[in-house]
């Protein structure tokens, strides 16, 4: 049978792998897996094969045309595992190919590889077909000896499985050594944290005194230095923010925007015609563009601070550029005045969330609005909406 693009296009799994060989170039194979995922393959002598790629990376003509490579490589004598027997070691796939890849693709790219290091460098030595289910069964073990928490031991088991996956998608490996690793269980006993009516009020109430204390003592200033004929700064007006934290305070209560959305956040993403906020894909955890429509309130800081602001960013640093932090000290010390413990920055986010929940909001909409790539991370809001469970099992009294 010739494999055409036609045939692949058609090809429907089967409960086992299965593969098909060409008859028009000896060698050439389509190997289709239960899942759907389709690999070339070149079998250029009895027992031994290469796989060139995957169906959904590259196209059939280009999988031919390496087959038919590496058929003629062999055939003068070549060793055309050569180029393979280099890349062996798991470390130095993630030098020579994962990590521009990542750098290049990944937004969290250099975070990534520095995890991968530090995590996994006592693999960096191994084979990567020699990575097994239980060499990572016995990492785990020791993690959980050294007291590390079941979420973290399996997001950095999910970081390794990435990186092994690009392996087999380049075909450095026919299948992942992983692939038979039974997935931690784990519980998530995360607290959402949320501040109550009477929290948020004072929280708005230790803000704008911050604001007038600035305010204040602009104008203390200024007139200690009129008086000694310094030259005076810049006033500020009434009704203009005394700087960037009010309104990114306000911003993240009122849109849910994590901290590195909002550092990030331009102005060319900010509708005020439409009162839309657009969350740009290189600047969102899931790489994901969304929209997030704007509240009165969210709308009012916007335009305002936007006449104070001369920066492509909405909240720039001091040269203009891009602001890479969140204003720590100023958000401790408000919280400090208004008496709030253990609420950090991100809470703001899941303060945003837990109020539309508490509004009847669906969680699907909730999760539209965060950008979580699934309901999983949603649904941890689910127990804020308790009048939803019991309408659900109200129906059976009719």
């Amino acid at each position: 049978m010739q494999i055409t693009q036609k045939l692949v296009q058609g090809i429907k799994p089967k409960e086992k792998p299965f593969e098909i060989r060409d008859s028009s170039l000896k060698g050439f194979v389509l190997r289709v897996q239960p899942t759907g995922s389709m690999s070339y393959i070149c079998d250029y002598t009895r027992g031994k094969r290469v796989t060139i790629g995957k169906a959904n990376v590259i196209t059939l003509t280009q999988a031919k045309n390496k087959a038919k490579e590496l058929l003629g490589r062999f055939a003068t004598g070549e060793d055309i595992h050569a180029d393979k027997k280099k890349l062996k070691t798991f470390g130095e796939f993630v030098k020579q190919d994962y990590e521009p890849y990542a750098l290049s693709r990944i937004r969290t790219g250099k975070k990534r590889l520095y995890e991968l290091k530090l995590y996994f460098g006592h693999l960096y030595d191994t084979r990567l077909e020699d990575i097994t289910p239980w060499l990572i069964e016995k990492w785990r073990l020791g993690e959980h000896k050294d007291g590390k928490k079941p979420s973290t031991i399996h997001r950095n088991e999910t970081t390794l499985k990435a990186a092994i996956n690009k392996a087999v998608e380049w075909g450095f490996i026919s299948e992942s050594p992983l692939k038979g690793l039974k997935p931690l269980k784990i519980q998530d006993n995360r607290i959402v944290s949320y501040l109550t009516a009477e929290q948020e009020k004072r929280l708005m109430k230790a803000i704008d005194d911050r604001e007038q204390r600035i305010k204040t003592g602009r104008e203390s200033g200024n007139e200690w230095r009129r008086v000694r004929g310094y030259e005076e700064k810049a006033c500020i007006a009434q009704d203009d923010f005394a700087d960037h934290f009010k309104p990114m305070v306000l911003l993240s209560i009122n849109t849910g925007l994590r901290a590195g959305e909002l550092l990030a956040l331009t102005w060319k993403s900010v509708d005020f015609i439409n009162k839309l906020l657009t969350v740009e894909g290189h600047t969102a955890k899931s790489g994901q563009s969304r929209h997030i429509p704007l509240n009165k309130t969210a709308l009012a800081i916007l335009t305002q601070w936007r006449l104070q602001v001369d920066s492509d960013f909405v909240f720039p640093g001091i040269d203009g550029g891009k602001l890479y932090d969140v204003p720590k000290k100023p958000w401790l010390a408000v919280l400090k005045a208004a008496e709030i413990t253990g609420f950090r920055w991100h809470d703001m986010r899941h303060h945003f969330a837990s109020r539309l929940v508490m509004a009847s909001i669906d969680l699907n909409t909730v999760r539209e609005l965060l950008g979580h790539s699934d309901s999983k991370m949603t649904l941890r809001y689910a127990h804020l909406a308790p009048e939803h469970k019991a309408a659900a099992v109200k129906v059976l009294e009719d």
